[in-house]
C-alpha cells in the first residue's frame, strides 16, 4: 500500500487493485479566500487519475471542501458519516453513489478494506479517523479525531500492530486568539497526542492533517495559532515514544507501506509537489504585532453605505432583539457595562449599553465597562444582511472579545471566572446555529456547482 500526501489533509491512497482518496482539497485557496496550504504544493490536477473511492471524514471546510467536490466526477463512490449537512451538499452537487459509514463497520472496496472510527469530539456532528487494510498491511489517519484508551484498543484489536499512523500532532488556536485566551502551547491537549501514539504503538508514524496557513491582510494569525511543528512534534516523540520509527510528511510525499517497513519517498508524487516551506511564515510568536481590524469593503462608497445600515440596525433594532434574548439575565445580574467597537477603513465608532439601568445605547464611551466586542463593520453588515458565519469571521481575526467581569453588591465583590466564556450580545443576537452552519456550505455549492467539467 501507498500514501501520498497531497496536501494539509487530502490522502491519496493506492492498495494494488483500488485507490481511494481522502478529504480533498484540490484549489489551494479555500474557506472563503482565507487560508492556503502551507508548506506551498503545486497540485497538478490533471494528473489524478479517478478513485475507486473517495472518503470524506467530517465537515470541516478544511476536509469538506465544495470546490473540490464540484470539480471531481460526480458518479464516485463516496463514503461519508451520517451528516444531513454533508449529504444535502453531495446530491445538490449532483453525487450518486453516497453511503453512510458508522463506527467500526467494515467496507470493502475491491482489496481495500475500510474501517471508520469514532470521535469523542464535542461538535455536534459525527466525524471520524479510517483505518485502511489491504491484506498485507494496516494504516491509521487519525485525522482531526480524539480518541480514547477503548478506541485504540478497538483499532489494535482490529489490526494487530498498524503499519502507519497519520497522526494528531496541531492544536489549533483561533478561538484563543478571537477570546482573548491565551496562545499558548495546550500541554493537556498536546500530551494526548504524544499518549496516543504510545497506546497506538504502530510500526511507523506520521504527523497528519494540518498544513494550511492565513495570507494576506489574515497572515498575522499565522504567528498565534500554530504552536508547533512537525518536526517538533517528532522530536517529543522521539523522547516520549522511542520505540516508534517516525518521519515528517509534507505535500509530495509517499509512505510506501510495507510488511517488513515503510519507505519514505520525499516530493516524488506526479500530482503534488512542494514548492516551499519557509519557517518564518509559520513561526509561532503570540508576542507578533496584532493590526487593527480593518474593514474588508474596499470600495468606499459601499463602506458609506455599509456604515448607515450598522448604525440603522445598532440605533432600532440591536436592544429590542436584546430584550428578547434569555441571557438579559445574565447581563444585568453581572451589571454589564457594554462597549462595541465597529471598525471601518482607518476610524471606528464605539458604542455603549449600561445594563444596569433601563435599556439604551449610546454612541460613545461609557465611563464603566465590563464587556468588549469589535468586528469590522463589513462583517457586522454581512451578519445583519445574513450573508457571513462566525467560523469566517472569528477564523480572521475581523471579531475580537474580551471580559472582565464583575459587579458589587452589599459590600460584596463577585466576579465571573476570566476562563470561562461569557455571553457575547452580538453572538446572541446573531446565533451559530444550525442553520448558519448549513448555509455555509451551501453558498459554496451554489457558488462552485457546474463550474468545472472535472478529471
Amino acid at each position: 500500500m501507498k500514501t501520498t500526501l497531497i496536501d494539509h489533509a487530502c490522502l491519496w491512497v493506492e492498495a494494488e487493485n483500488t485507490t481511494l482518496l481522502s478529504d480533498p482539497c484540490l484549489f489551494d485557496i479555500h474557506f472563503e479566500d482565507l487560508n492556503y496550504y502551507y508548506p506551498k504544493v503545486e497540485i497538478y490536477r490533471e494528473k489524478l487519475a479517478q478513485p475507486d473511492v473517495l472518503y470524506l471524514s467530517h465537515r470541516h471546510q478544511d476536509h469538506f471542501d465544495i470546490r473540490t467536490l464540484a470539480y471531481l466526477p460526480k458518479d464516485l463512490k463516496v463514503l461519508c458519516p451520517q451528516d444531513p449537512v454533508m449529504l444535502e451538499c453531495l446530491k445538490e452537487l449532483g453525487y450518486t453513489q453516497v453511503t453512510v459509514v458508522e463506527n467500526f463497520e467494515m467496507y470493502t472496496v475491491k482489496d481495500l478494506k475500510l474501517i471508520p472510527t469514532p470521535s469523542l469530539s464535542q461538535d455536534y456532528y459525527p466525524e471520524h479517523g479510517l483505518i485502511m487494510q489491504d491484506g498485507d498491511v494496516s494504516t491509521w489517519n487519525q485525522v482531526d479525531t480524539i480518541v480514547s484508551p477503548q478506541i485504540i484498543e478497538c483499532i489494535r484489536r482490529i489490526c494487530g500492530r498498524v503499519d502507519l499512523a497519520h497522526l494528531r500532532f496541531q492544536p489549533l488556536l483561533e478561538q484563543n486568539f478571537t477570546f482573548h485566551k491565551p496562545c499558548v502551547l495546550p500541554f493537556e491537549e498536546y500530551s494526548s497526542f504524544l499518549k496516543v501514539a504510545k497506546a497506538l504503538s504502530p510500526g511507523c508514524a506520521v504527523p497528519g492533517s494540518a498544513g494550511e496557513r492565513f495570507f494576506g491582510r489574515f497572515e498575522f494569525l499565522n504567528h498565534f495559532v500554530f504552536p508547533t511543528t512537525q518536526e517538533q512534534f517528532l522530536s517529543d516523540l522521539n523522547e516520549f515514544a522511542p520505540e516508534i520509527l517516525n518521519h515528517p510528511f509534507y505535500p509530495g510525499d509517499i509512505a510506501e507501506i510495507m510488511p517488513q517497513g515503510v519507505v519514505f519517498h520525499t516530493n516524488q508524487s506526479e500530482v503534488a509537489r512542494l514548492i516551499e516551506a519557509d519557517d518564518r511564515v509559520t513561526a509561532f510568536n503570540p508576542l507578533f504585532e496584532v493590526p487593527r481590524i480593518r474593514t474588508l469593503t474596499e470600495d468606499a462608497e459601499k463602506r458609506i453605505e455599509e456604515k448607515r445600515a450598522v448604525e440603522k440596525f445598532l440605533l432600532q433594532q440591536f436592544v429590542p432583539r436584546l430584550k428578547r434574548l434569555e441571557v438579559m439575565t445574565a447581563w444585568t445580574h453581572w451589571k454589564v457595562g457594554y462597549r462595541l467597537e465597529v471598525f471601518g477603513n482607518e476610524e471606528s465608532d464605539v458604542w455603549s449599553i449600561d445594563f444596569s439601568k433601563p435599556l439604551t445605547i449610546q454612541k460613545g464611551y461609557m465611563g464603566r465597562f465590563t464587556l468588549y466586542e469589535g468586528i469590522a463593520c463589513s462583517e457586522l453588515f454581512r451578519l445583519i444582511q445574513g450573508t457571513t458565519n462566525w467560523d469566517f469571521v472569528g477564523a480572521s481575526g475581523q471579531y475580537r472579545t474580551f471580559h472582565n467581569i464583575y459587579r458589587v453588591v452589599e459590600n460584596r465583590f463577585e466576579y465571573y471566572p476570566q476562563e470561562k466564556k461569557f455571553p457575547q450580545p452580538l453572538m446572541e443576537v446573531f446565533p451559530a446555529d444550525r442553520a448558519m452552519d448549513r448555509e455555509k456550505y451551501l453558498k459554496d455549492v451554489h457558488r462552485w456547482k457546474g463550474q468545472f467539467k472535472g478529471l
